[in-house]
């Protein structure tokens, strides 16, 4: 018989610890039915996936999660929350804090950015209904709030606006793009980003996802349901819309975004013109593009998780055109044209 190495025996024993938890949340006995358990991908958070199945019909999901990410011990009862305001989300079966597992719903494979290919006028229908359970996240009153049960990142205002925007100077560009900025550019550049943070933190605050992307809206017969809300906050709803509409995961026409930004606009009485509506959204993207590639180059050179390059040229793309649209960020649309000229150079 081959030792076990003390590294692969304790492995062994934390899958057994999971199963145990699993059975226990699901109130199945040991020896009656078998459980299986497979892992899913990752999904670039310091959490660990499986799908749990018994019955060969029945699923639901396990989730093993680092406690150093403060957003991720707050899930569990983010999700709970979600679910008494009328915003879908997975159905919580069990939440371990000491252990940092949880066991919820399993909402299938199918999400937004699985059906990107498909006809647009189903996935505009998909993505209406999304835009509306935003809509009911945007609208909950802020006094209302169970701050004292459920608790929250820090929310959007100047001190996370300038992180964001060094997280896309530091590993963007100059991790990925390999470029130095000037002294002088990096001033103006500086000044100009952070006059839009200040006008986009003065616009109407209130909760969002904060990651409302393709791939964290599951469908399941037919309905949207949201994911990975575990950074929730207070901030703007823009940023949730430059998120969901300038998706590096997928592809839009100006015509298809334009209609589902008018939708959302439609969706209220807003203190906004349609032209000025437009243009915060613009500048709200700009400012979620920022972290987006950011991100992808955090996590695909330091650590190692290459497919998140794949989505730079898009996210660079957007991030050209939400410049551009906006009008008010010249410094931006120059440099993010700069880094599209590393990236054509790199191939």
């Amino acid at each position: 018989m081959t030792p076990l190495f003390p590294g692969m025996r304790r492995l062994m024993e934390m899958r057994e610890d999971i199963v145990v938890f699993a059975r226990e949340a699901l109130g199945l006995s040991e020896k009656s039915v078998s459980l299986e358990l497979s892992p899913l991908e990752g999904r670039g958070s310091d959490r660990t996936f499986f799908r749990l199945r018994w019955n060969r019909e029945d699923s639901a999901i396990l989730v093993q999660y680092d406690p150093k990410r403060v957003e991720n011990a707050y899930y569990a009862d983010i999700a709970a929350f979600l679910r008494e305001i009328g915003v879908p989300a997975p159905r919580l079966i069990r939440h371990d804090p000491a252990g940092c597992l949880i066991v919820m719903e399993d909402l299938g494979d199918t999400d937004l950015w699985s059906l990107r290919e498909t006809l647009w006028e189903t996935r505009q229908v998909l993505y209406q209904k999304t835009l509306t359970i935003a809509y009911r996240l945007h609208s909950f009153p802020k006094r209302d709030f169970p701050s004292a049960r459920v608790k929250l990142m820090e929310s959007f205002g100047p001190h996370l606006y300038l992180w964001e925007r060094d997280y896309f100077r530091d590993h963007f560009v100059r991790d990925f793009s390999e470029i130095k900025l000037g002294p002088s550019f990096e001033r103006e550049l500086e000044s100009e980003l952070a006059a839009l943070a200040e006008r986009l933190a003065g616009t109407a605050r209130c909760l969002v996802h904060r990651d409302l992307q393709s791939r964290n809206v599951m469908i399941r017969d037919g309905e949207p349901f949201f994911i990975d809300f575990q950074g929730m906050r207070f901030g703007s709803p823009f940023y949730d819309l430059g998120s969901l509409l300038c998706d590096p995961y997928v592809h839009f026409s100006v015509k298809e975004q334009e209609e589902l930004l008018s939708f959302y606009y439609g969706l209220s009485n807003w203190d906004y013109s349609w032209t000025a509506f437009r243009n915060v959204f613009w500048e709200a993207s700009a400012q979620r593009l920022m972290q987006a590639l950011g991100a992808f180059g955090f996590l695909g050179l330091k650590r190692g998780l290459k497919a998140f390059l794949e989505h730079i040229p898009a996210g660079l793309r957007h991030l050209q055109l939400a410049s551009l649209q906006a009008g008010s960020l010249p410094r931006l649309r120059e440099l993010s044209v700069e880094c599209q000229r590393v990236l054509e150079r790199k191939g």
